[in-house]
């Protein structure tokens, strides 16, 4: 219903339960990026990377000309918890990559914290394409501005609990697509909130 806004092509919100997962599966040019709420991924792929994703962590991967991988919850107890989100690549026909880097709670805490982005500022991950991926912990009675550029959009996904987004009240899973706006205002009441912010060209 949803599919598509800008340069950000899907959000899947995935619960995988205990010891499921997904089995290999091939990807080409797409910049997929997945960002732990709960629990852990095992991580395997053509290019030879093997790794768990955890809490707090950005994966990264560029599929470019071809990759595959797999993604299984090796818990036998605890289900995870994540987002994995699919952007249209600036750039087809090339080698794939992998990276993949921790963002302690402390420092997405009541700020807008950059994990991803064209240039790989402020020790963001480097992604191909014009995008600036935000991580926000906002504890219970803050406020967060932000000014979006001229000629920019924006894609907010709340991933848990509640928050107010320029006048409108948004719960985990909302999301919300940002035009010919300007100033932003994130506020939280009586409970903390985590977001995902995205700044697209």
């Amino acid at each position: 219903r949803f599919l598509g806004f800008r340069d950000l092509r899907v959000i899947n919100d995935d619960v995988v339960a205990e010891g499921m997962g997904f089995p290999t599966h091939a990807h080409k040019d797409m910049e997929i990026l997945t960002y732990m709420l709960d629990g852990e991924i095992e991580h395997k792929d053509s290019l030879g990377t093997g790794s768990v994703i955890k809490v707090g962590d950005i994966q990264y991967m560029s599929a470019g000309t071809g990759v595959s991988h797999s993604e299984f919850n090796p818990s036998d107890v605890h289900p995870a918890h994540l987002l994995q989100i699919w952007i249209l690549p600036k750039l087809r026909g090339v080698a794939p990559c992998y990276a993949q880097k921790n963002f302690a709670p402390s420092t997405r805490l009541n700020q807008l914290r950059l994990i991803a982005s064209g240039d790989g500022r402020e020790g963001s991950i480097e992604i191909r394409q014009d995008i600036r991926l935000y991580a926000t912990i906002l504890e219970p009675n803050q406020k967060l501005d932000f000014n979006l550029g001229e000629k920019r959009f924006g894609w907010l996904q709340v991933a848990k609990g509640n928050l107010e987004f320029n006048g409108e009240k948004l719960e985990a899973g909302d999301g919300a697509s940002i035009s010919k706006e300007n100033s932003l205002h994130f506020s939280t009441e009586d409970s903390p909130a985590e977001f995902l912010f995205f700044d697209l060209a």
